[in-house]
């Protein structure tokens, strides 16, 4: 069991390493607007990429599909929504108030709430234990307030006060407190997977199908989104200059790192245990905010930074790494 704990910590770690990098590629597409950049990547991300893996792992997707519960479909249906529609206020609220301040924002309430809901509904956890866990719960969202601070002094070096500050803040609100619903989708899958384990496909085949069927509404809203832009904006002749085609690359590879982030940690999450995609959430997002707050480091985001702002970055950086052990602690005693 040691092990198994083992292997799917490292996958969810690698996971949130990738997941971090993903938005990485699109700073290289410097003729696109928005729009270009959103709807290619949903199309190989959230599309092309996960249905392609389904359909070469999985033979008969039907019946696969056939053969769950109605009940599982449903389910994952509406968490579907949810996690598209934080994808959409994920974009307006990193425009409005930027990457630092915005991904811990958004991240932190993702894991904070992505975590303690199928905690709550577990069973057979000890009062010792379940109270252990809220604590590094709560020191993770610490670690998202301090990282936050850090951010905002950063921004106002840089930038100034924007009127639309607030207006950033509740649209990262909001993403973060629907980003926990993608979590719950690959919860509500667990029905899907066993079907597909029943049938004798592999585990990660199982998980494969579960994000393929999340990503279908994630295409819709957010394909949708950027088409509607595209039109008000008259803006579809900036697909055709050959200069731009590298542009399709870079999209591509933004859909491949944030698929392969979230199937390890479909794979990882179920490697831990019982309480898997609990902790496993919880270590993900914490991966996700420390790794996107290294990259700013070396990407010299942080340089002419006040040595204030520097502070509350270590201090939170800190807090996040504990509440990561912490996690991951609970969760080998618990399995």
């Amino acid at each position: 069991m040691e092990n198994s704990s083992l292997f799917g910590l490292s996958l969810i770690l690698i996971g949130g390493v990738s997941e971090a990098l993903f938005m990485l590629p699109a700073k290289w597409c410097k003729n696109w607007k928005f729009e270009h950049v959103w709807l290619m990547f949903s199309f190989f991300c959230y599309f092309f990429l996960p249905w392609l893996i389904v359909r070469v792992c999985v033979s008969d997707v039907a019946a696969v599909f056939a053969a769950t519960p109605r009940a599982t479909l449903v389910w994952m249906s509406i968490y579907a929504t949810g996690w598209a529609l934080a994808a959409l206020s994920f974009g307006i609220g990193i425009d409005l108030i930027g990457l630092s301040l915005g991904f811990a924002i958004i991240f932190g309430l993702a894991a904070f709430v992505g975590a303690l809901v199928p905690l709550l509904g577990s069973s057979g956890v000890s009062p010792i234990k379940f109270a252990a866990i809220l604590i590094c719960l709560f020191l993770m969202l610490a670690g998202v307030a301090l990282c936050s601070f850090a951010g905002r002094w950063r921004e106002k070096r840089e930038d100034g006060q924007r009127g639309s500050y607030l207006k950033g803040v509740v649209f990262c609100v909001i993403s973060g407190l629907l980003g926990a619903t993608g979590n719950m989708g690959f919860v509500a899958g667990s029905g899907l997977v066993n079907t597909a384990l029943g049938r004798g496909l592999s585990s990660f085949a199982a998980n494969s199908l579960v994000l393929a069927f999340l990503c279908l509404f994630m295409f819709l809203f957010n394909g949708g989104y950027a088409i509607f832009l595209l039109v008000k904006n008259s803006s579809f002749s900036l697909f055709r200059p050959r200069q731009h085609a590298a542009y399709f690359a870079y999209t591509l590879g933004m859909g491949a790192l944030w698929m392969v982030a979230f199937l390890l940690y479909g794979v990882g999450a179920r490697a831990l245990g019982a309480l898997g995609l609990s902790l496993g959430w919880g270590v993900f997002m914490c991966t996700v905010v420390a790794s996107a707050n290294g990259v700013g480091i070396l990407t010299g985001e942080w340089q002419g930074a006040p040595p204030a702002a520097k502070r509350w970055l270590g201090a939170g950086l800190a807090a996040l790494v504990l509440a990561m052990a912490g996690l991951a602690a609970a969760n080998m005693s618990l399995a």
